[in-house]
């Protein structure tokens, strides 16, 4: 049987980060530094293997969970975890992507996409901020391209729009409470999946990139987004300021 997080884990003053799509990417840079940073990190992702070498690096303490958050299953139990184990922090960075021609994807790709991208965020930061306590922090992984939708990418590109929405109202109804809620929107990030090697690369980040800018806005901003590095900021700042049709056109190419 699967090694699990423990669902009422032995005393430890370390507080609590539980991250999603952890075996990989920013979810995984995310652990690694939550780790270096003495939180105890509990790794959330579909592929055992993966969380059971990433939690052996981190050292002694961590915990992981197995569980695919396209299913109803492992965001139920998932949403369990939260709600029977103090999680201070929460990172909601599962997510996938296909790219193509809206009319040429299948339409199964794209409710998995849904599913996960905008399904299981709401109800795990529901989980989270029914109990959330001041000093606890919510953040939910979006993209720029929540503001400025690629042709190619309409599905990805919308959930995006909403997670940032969502977020934002988050962040509108529980800022005064001493909860932080935050959205984390990066552009371009060189993951194994997406190396970007034909972008710029003073356009593209790494992960730890992404993760530092993300704490950085945890520890001192007090808007609801973060965007990682000047070149996105200016971006997702157009997208607000040009003509609709021409933010529209600035991806199309």
């Amino acid at each position: 049987m699967q090694p699990t997080p423990l669902p009422h884990p032995p005393a430890d003053a370390r507080p609590t980060a539980l991250v999603t799509g952890a075996g990989a990417g920013i979810g995984r840079a995310f652990a690694h530094r939550l780790a270096a940073d003495g939180y105890r990190v509990i790794a959330v992702a579909r592929d055992p293997d993966r969380l059971r070498a990433l939690t052996a690096h981190l050292g002694p303490g961590h915990h992981w969970l197995a569980a695919d958050l396209t299913t109803e299953d492992g965001v139920r139990r998932t949403a369990d975890l939260i709600t029977g184990t103090p999680v201070h922090l929460l990172i909601n960075n599962a997510g996938t992507a296909v790219a193509g021609p809206f009319t040429t994807t299948p339409p199964e790709q794209a409710q998995e996409m849904l599913r996960l991208n905008c399904l299981a965020v709401t109800v795990l930061s529901h989980a989270f901020l029914a109990r959330a306590r001041p000093g606890d922090a919510l953040l939910n992984v979006s993209s720029t391209l929540g503001w400025a939708p690629k042709a190619d990418l309409a599905v990805y590109s919308a959930t995006k729009a909403f997670t940032t929405t969502l977020t934002e109202a988050l962040w509108a109804a529980h800022h005064r409470s001493g909860v932080r809620v935050l959205a984390l929107c990066p552009g371009m990030t060189a993951t194994a999946s997406q190396p970007h090697h034909d972008a710029p690369r003073r356009l593209v980040h790494t992960p730890e990139q992404v993760v530092a800018a993300a704490m950085r806005g945890l520890r001192d901003g007090d808007g609801p987004t973060v965007v990682p590095g000047a070149v996105n900021r200016l971006f997702a700042l157009a997208t607000r300021l040009l003509p609709r049709r021409r933010t529209l056109g600035l991806l199309s190419h």
